[in-house]
């Protein structure tokens, strides 16, 4: 554990974020901390998932405000430990964001800076969000499991390409076009999913492409799969892609990253506090980029559940 000016905040560094930048940008986000006042104490992630039991660990040992040097897996797995503590009310804990993943889609719906100094201004400033959370139950070996997430949860060919960029990823190859690179070559062998959704008012059966279930507006690396989300509303915006060409899909590739893919034909749009979904075969799941299983799965919304520092 590394100690800086002994004081409220806790630091999680995942030092794989970024290829490595974590461990390498290290002491330069330290002393920028330092230099502006901020109390911490910091420790590195070991391995996957670590996230999620540090901050359990030290928020149960009385941490309220908890920094995340990282991208959006390690966000997603400090979220997951802040909901499975015991000692405090979710709304009680304050969370922050120095980016340092590949993606950082998160921290675009919230204006969070890439640049550390100007990150660590905002957090000094604590301008506080309340935002909603998802919890998403699926299944993983034959076992139901839950996860919580922050940002977006993607189903079908986006959780293909998810599993792609985290392969790439871990063989440290990663870069700002791995999702993209992961889209078009997931394009070769994927098909199209018999899919029934069940929504607050709603039922559709479809041939899915993919789906999304979101909070905030962006993912795969800038993204704006959601462009209508709102992160406070308590309400999911569902983003369906029905059947269509693998052509189709390359020529409208631009239109992901303007949000105007939503006024295709082959697109639907819905607001909803829970979602069902099954379909056969089974499609796969990912939430705030990180894999995990697949249908049937079940989404609820927990409006306003955290406290994030906002640059909006």
């Amino acid at each position: 554990m590394n100690k800086g000016i002994p004081g409220e905040w806790f630091v999680i560094v995942n030092p794989n974020a970024g290829r490595r930048k974590g461990e390498k940008d290290w002491l330069e986000i330290a002393a920028l901390l330092q230099a502006a006042g901020i109390g911490f104490t910091s420790i590195f992630t070991e391995h996957p998932n670590h996230a999620v039991k540090l901050a359990r660990k030290y928020v149960e040992a009385g941490f309220k405000k908890i920094i995340v040097v990282g991208g959006d897996g390690t966000l997603n797995e400090v979220l997951n430990g802040i909901f499975t503590q015991k000692k405090y009310p979710t709304t009680d804990i304050v969370l922050a964001m120095i980016p340092v993943g590949t993606g950082n889609d998160w921290g675009r719906t919230f204006n969070i800076p890439t640049n550390y100094k100007k990150a660590i201004e905002l957090i000094a400033r604590q301008k506080i969000f309340i935002q909603d959370v998802g919890r998403v139950q699926y299944i993983s070996k034959d076992l139901t499991k839950q996860r919580h997430f922050i940002n977006m949860a993607g189903l079908g060919f986006d959780a293909m390409v998810a599993k792609r960029t985290n392969k790439v990823k871990r063989e440290g190859k990663s870069g700002p076009f791995s999702y993209l690179i992961s889209l078009f070559s997931s394009l070769i062998n994927y098909n199209h999913k018999k899919v029934k959704i069940r929504m607050d008012d709603t039922q559709l059966s479809a041939d899915v492409f993919t789906m999304s279930v979101a909070i905030c507006r962006f993912n795969g690396g800038g993204m704006m799969q959601a462009p209508n989300a709102i992160a406070d509303d308590g309400l999911f915006d569902i983003t369906v892609i029905t059947r269509l060409s693998r052509l189709l899909v390359i020529r409208n590739v631009k239109k992901l990253y303007d949000g105007s893919f939503v006024k295709m034909p082959q697109v639907k749009t819905f607001l909803s506090k829970k979602v069902e979904i099954e379909s056969d075969p089974p499609m796969y799941l990912e939430t705030d980029g990180e894999s995990l299983g697949h249908t049937p799965v079940s989404f609820e919304i927990i409006p306003l559940a955290i406290q994030v520092i906002s640059g909006l």
